[in-house]
C-alpha cells in the first residue's frame, strides 16, 4: 500500500473564496492601469495619482518623442518624392542619320523639276549637281507647310555645275528647282550626303 498526503477539506479554497480572489486581482489590476500604466506609457491621469508622484510626466514625453518620430518619417517620405520628381530623365532628340543619294533627271527645252530634301532645323547636307551641256537655271529654297513658310530663298543663279553645302533655317522641305532654257534636252546629275530623312522629285 502507498501512502499519501491527501489534504483535508480545511486546507481546499472554496469557490466562493477562489472567486473573491480573482475579483480582488481584477480590481488591483485595474487600479494599477488608471493610476500606473496610463500615466506611465500615454500621459493619460484620470485619478491625479500618476501626476503627484511623477508618472505622468514619464508619458508626455514618451507620447512627445513618439509624436516627433511620426513628424520626420513624413518629412523624409516627401523629401523622397521631390528628389524623385527632380531626377526624372530628360527627353534627347533622336539624330539625324546622315545618308547619300544619286537623282539623275532629264528636262525638255522649258521645262523645268525640283528635288527637295526633309531636313530639321541646322542639318547640313553637301551637294554637287552639274548637267550633260549647257547652263540650267537653278533657284534653291525651302518651305514648310507647318510653319507656313511657302517659300525661303538660300541662292539662285544660271550654272552648268554647282556645289555647296545647304543648311537648313527650319525644319521643312529643302532644295534645288532647275528649268532648261536651252534649245535641246538638257540631263542633270545631282549627288546629296548629308543629314535628312527623305529625298523627293516635285
Amino acid at each position: 500500500m502507498f501512502n499519501s498526503n491527501i489534504p483535508s477539506d480545511r486546507e481546499v479554497p472554496s469557490t466562493g473564496k477562489l472567486i473573491k480572489s480573482t475579483i480582488l486581482a481584477a480590481i488591483t489590476a485595474g487600479i494599477l492601469l488608471v493610476t500606473v500604466v496610463m500615466p506611465a506609457e500615454y500621459g493619460i491621469d484620470p485619478t491625479g495619482v500618476g501626476n503627484a508622484i511623477g508618472l505622468k510626466r514619464m508619458g508626455d514625453i514618451k507620447t512627445s518623442l513618439a509624436e516627433e518620430a511620426a513628424q520626420d518619417a513624413a518629412k523624409d517620405t516627401q523629401t523622397a518624392v521631390v528628389v524623385e520628381v527632380e531626377t526624372e530623365p530628360q527627353v534627347v532628340s533622336e539624330t539625324v542619320p546622315t545618308q547619300s543619294h544619286e537623282r539623275e533627271v532629264t528636262l525638255a527645252p522649258d521645262e523645268g523639276t525640283e528635288i527637295k530634301l526633309t531636313m530639321t532645323k541646322g542639318a547640313k547636307v553637301d551637294y554637287v549637281w552639274k548637267t550633260n551641256g549647257g547652263k540650267a537655271n537653278f533657284d534653291v529654297h525651302g518651305d514648310s507647310k507647318k510653319l507656313k513658310i511657302d517659300y525661303h530663298s538660300y541662292a539662285k543663279g544660271s550654272e552648268q555645275k554647282s556645289e555647296g553645302t545647304l543648311e537648313a533655317a527650319f525644319n521643312g522641305n529643302h532644295g534645288w528647282f532647275w528649268r532648261n532654257r536651252t534649245k535641246e534636252p538638257l540631263t542633270i546629275t545631282l549627288k546629296t550626303n548629308g543629314e535628312y530623312t527623305d529625298i523627293k522629285r516635285y
